[in-house]
This record gives C-alpha cells, sequence and structure tokens, in this order.
C-alpha cells in the first residue's frame, strides 16, 4: 500500500503539486490524469525520489521512503516511461536481467525470470531472448520495457505516460496485455497518462489533477457519474457514457442461466466487449465461463437494459 500524505513540490516559488494526499491499495491501477503542466509527473518521480518533495511523506507499507536509501528504493520500485528507455547494446535477456544482476542473483535465477516474463508477454524466449532493441517493433520494445521494470519483483511499478510513443492499434493492445500482466501477478501499479479514456479504461481508481492539486480520486464510475469540478467533466466529456460505463462492468454482474452457443466469454469480459461479439456475430446470448466451467450466459437484450439504465 502507497500512502502519500500532503505531499508539495515548489520551484523557485512556483507550486507544481499542492498538498496532494491519496492511498493505493496494494494489487490495483491507480492512473493518474491530468492535462500537461497539472503536477502528474512531478507527482509520480517523488514517490521514487527522482524528484525530492518540498513538503509531505511518502509510505510504502508504513515506511516513509525518505528513511530509504535511493539506491535501495528505486529498485524495490519499478519504473517505465515513454519511449522504454532500452540499453540499445544490451539484448532483450540482458536489458531485462539488469537489475536482478544488481542485485546479486544467480545467473540461472535472472535467465529463469526472463524466460517468464518474455512468455508472460507472449514473446517466444528462444526467438527474442537474444535481439537487440532495434530489431524490435516498437510494441515489442514496449512490452521489454514493462518486463524490465518488474523483473526484480518490485513492491510498486510506477509507469509514465508509457504508450504515448505508440500507435492507436498497437496502443490499445498494449493496455490490454497491462491488464492481463497485473491480474495474473497481483502488481500494484500508477500510471501517468494525460488520456482520459486510458485513464477510465485502465484504472481501478483514477486521480484527476489539476493545476497542482488533487480535484477527484474516484472509481473510473464515479468520475464519469459524478464529476467532482468542470475540469474533470470537461475531460469526461464528449464520449459515450453509457458505453463507457459497460466497459466498466463485466459480464458476471448480469449472467443468467439458459442456453448459448458461440464464441465464450470469460467472467470478467466487459459488457461492451459482450455487446461487440454480439452484434458482431449475430447471436442473441453468448456463454460465459469462469476457470473452464460454464456459469450461464449473458444476452443481448440484458446487455441492452444494463446500457439503458445509466442513461
Amino acid at each position: 500500500m502507497i500512502e502519500i500524505d500532503q505531499i508539495t513540490k515548489i520551484y523557485d516559488g512556483v507550486t507544481a503539486v499542492d498538498s496532494v494526499s491519496m492511498t493505493v491499495e496494494s494489487s490495483t491501477i491507480t492512473v493518474i490524469v491530468g492535462t500537461s503542466g497539472s503536477g502528474k509527473t512531478t507527482l509520480l518521480r517523488m514517490i521514487n525520489r527522482l524528484v525530492e518533495p518540498s513538503s509531505g511523506e511518502v509510505r510504502i507499507n508504513g515506511e516513509p521512503t525518505a528513511a530509504i536509501e535511493k539506491h535501495v528504493l528505486r529498485r524495490r520500485i519499478g519504473y517505465a516511461i515513454q519511449g522504454h528507455g532500452l540499453f540499445p547494446h544490451y539484448t532483450v535477456a540482458r536489458n531485462i536481467g539488469a537489475v536482478p544482476e544488481l542485485l546479486g542473483w544467480t545467473k540461472e535465477k535472472i535467465r529463469e525470470r526472463v524466460d517468464n516474463l518474455l512468455t508472460l508477454f507472449s514473446m517466444e524466449p528462444a526467438q527474442f531472448r537474444d535481439r537487440y532493441p532495434a530489431e524490435l517493433s516498437g510494441g515489442e520494445q514496449q512490452r521489454v520495457g514493462v518486463a524490465r521494470a518488474l523483473a526484480s519483483r518490485p513492491d510498486l511499478l510506477l509507469m509514465d505516460e508509457p504508450f504515448g510513443a505508440l500507435d492507436p492499434i498497437i496502443r490499445a493492445r498494449a493496455q490490454e496485455d497491462l491488464r492481463r500482466i497485473q491480474r495474473a501477478l497481483g502488481s500494484t501499479i500508477l500510471l501517468v497518462t494525460h488520456d482520459m479514456e486510458e485513464a477510465i479504461h485502465l484504472g481501478d481508481r483514477v486521480a484527476v489533477m489539476d493545476a497542482g492539486k488533487l480535484v477527484q480520486y474516484a472509481t473510473p464510475a464515479e468520475i464519469i457519474l459524478n464529476p467532482a469540478t468542470e475540469f474533470v467533466a470537461e475531460m469526461v466529456g464528449g464520449v459515450d457514457r453509457p458505453l463507457r460505463l459497460l466497459s466498466l462492468i463485466p459480464v458476471s454482474e448480469i449472467v443468467e442461466q439458459g442456453p448459448a452457443e458461440g464464441e465464450e466469454l470469460a467472467a470478467h469480459t466487459s459488457l461492451r466487449d459482450a455487446l461487440s461479439t454480439c452484434l458482431w456475430t449475430g447471436r442473441e446470448a453468448l456463454p460465459v465461463v469462469q476457470d473452464g466451467e460454464r456459469l450461464g450466459r449473458v444476452t443481448l437484450a440484458a446487455i441492452r437494459a444494463r446500457a439503458a439504465g445509466q442513461r
């Protein structure tokens, strides 16, 4: 758990981050969103002390970060940035294993961790282990960057606009990969973005910053339904609200008994994705499964009724 307590940063008399407090629960994704100059990146960098706060405190599992030596703290915290920051003269395996090597892991343990992470990111180890960053696509470089940040099993992963350089199609896939891997590993992630759509899609909770202040910290549904300020409302506005809300609701919430054929949906599939599948395949109902066992079905009628109730 990360506790940010009245954290402030002042540069030459200008307040970049103004007395921000928030608690990030373990095994969740929290997205910090705001326009350029809102203080979101400065806030993120104060967590691993790349920027020292002017006042206030950050605690990880109750321990103040100011009491931890910087190099020790940063080895406990993964950090992934836009552009990935891979070492161009290192292979994929050496890039991913860089921090474990600093921590004194054995070669066998590092190789096992590298191969496990490559497999998790759907990159065949034998095919990618010995490649160099210049031999990878943008999406592959992004995955290696995140794998490197996760290699030492950090307490926390910080991500600063990690998908900003990717084209929209690759970006959507990268977001899905991150969500899948976060569920698999139970990681705690703080991610900075300027894109409210990305924040709503990825975040368990969303922190909206404006002019250095935290103006709202809530679930995506709460942000959409009850924006706290005009600024938040403007960031949320312009997109079909019912469809956004459907993307936050799993099919397990409206599963029912009855027959259904066609593509099976996992219980955590969003109603928005289920609606898309129904319309694409022309089916009125689809089977829902969890851990390989049939739960029931989700119907097009039930999805539409839920969407109508969100208007």
